[in-house]
């Protein structure tokens, strides 16, 4: 039986065990975090893998994992790299003529002068979201320029610490009534899509972000063709095996808002038949 260590213990990796045992892949959890390792001794739980799934989220313990394991990753360093560099994935989707929000990237720090030019560029509000964060975590809506200057004002005083690594900081259109998507792409063919929407109180609370982990539900959708394709043509221009698309989509067409190369995997009547079947041939073909 293959073996397959998973370095999240989160939902992705209590769905996958049953369902991939199944298909003759063991499923077992590395600690690659929020511990102490001694690398000259590390011990047994580190060897006799196959493959890795996917690379750790923290970069620098993923490396010390990695040398340990010693196993090709379905989605490597460099998967996960690509994907977390926010105004990277948009710059490069958008030289291969796939649609993206209109984006100001801001490579901190720069004059106050600049980033009133690039505040004029949008009809507000416009949406100002930390390069390299995750779960919508530091995104904010700025409606004038006097509150888009104070979002400004707290992302300096975060960046002031020298361990702050990434300083970059994104300048987007708001789509107000855009319906939104997150689409799984497995080795290249569209899986499934979810539509994350917020609960009615929260949206007439003033919510807008519709990331799961802020409250907001996904429920399972047949998603039309052509956005399965767009899917499906930006996990190929980014060169992702194991990648979540997140589309806008509004009467004026759909844009790729970002991607997640580590993307929590849902329950199984949100994909399309064969989901776990095709899982576990990309870890098959990764592993050989």
């Amino acid at each position: 039986m293959l073996r397959l260590a998973v370095a999240t213990d989160a939902e992705t990796y209590e769905r996958m065990q049953a369902p991939l045992a199944d298909r003759g892949i063991r499923v077992e959890y590395v600690r690659t975090n929020e511990r102490t390792i001694p690398l000259g001794d590390p011990g047994e739980e580190w060897a006799g893998f196959d493959v890795g799934f996917v690379y750790p989220s923290r970069i620098m313990e993923g490396a010390v994992a990695d040398a340990l394991l010693d196993v090709p990753w379905v989605n490597d360093r460099e998967a996960i790299l690509t994907s977390r560099n926010k105004a990277g994935v948009i710059a490069e989707l958008g030289q291969a003529g796939i649609p993206v929000p209109e984006t100001v990237v801001v490579s901190n720090p720069v004059e106050q002068a600049d980033l009133v030019a690039a505040f004029e560029r949008f009809d507000p509000p416009v949406v100002v979201k930390p390069n390299s964060a995750t779960r919508g975590v530091g995104v904010a809506k700025a409606t004038d320029l006097d509150s888009f200057l104070g979002i400004i004002d707290y992302l300096d005083l975060v960046h002031d610490y020298r361990a702050t690594g990434d300083r970059s900081f994104l300048v987007q259109e708001f789509l107000p009534d855009a319906q939104d998507y997150r689409v799984m792409v497995v080795d290249g063919e569209y899986v499934g899509a979810v539509e994350r929407r917020l609960p009615p109180d929260a949206f007439d609370a003033g919510q807008w972000k519709h990331n799961v982990h802020r409250g907001a539900e996904a429920t399972g959708v047949d998603l039309p063709q052509e956005l399965r394709v767009l899917a499906e043509r930006t996990a190929e221009t980014l060169d992702v095996p194991w990648l979540g698309v997140d589309l806008l989509v509004t009467d004026d067409g759909a844009v790729v808002n970002e991607t997640n190369a580590r993307p929590t995997i849902d329950s199984e009547t949100k994909y399309e038949d064969g989901f776990w079947d095709d899982v576990a041939g990309l870890i098959r073909r990764t592993a050989e």
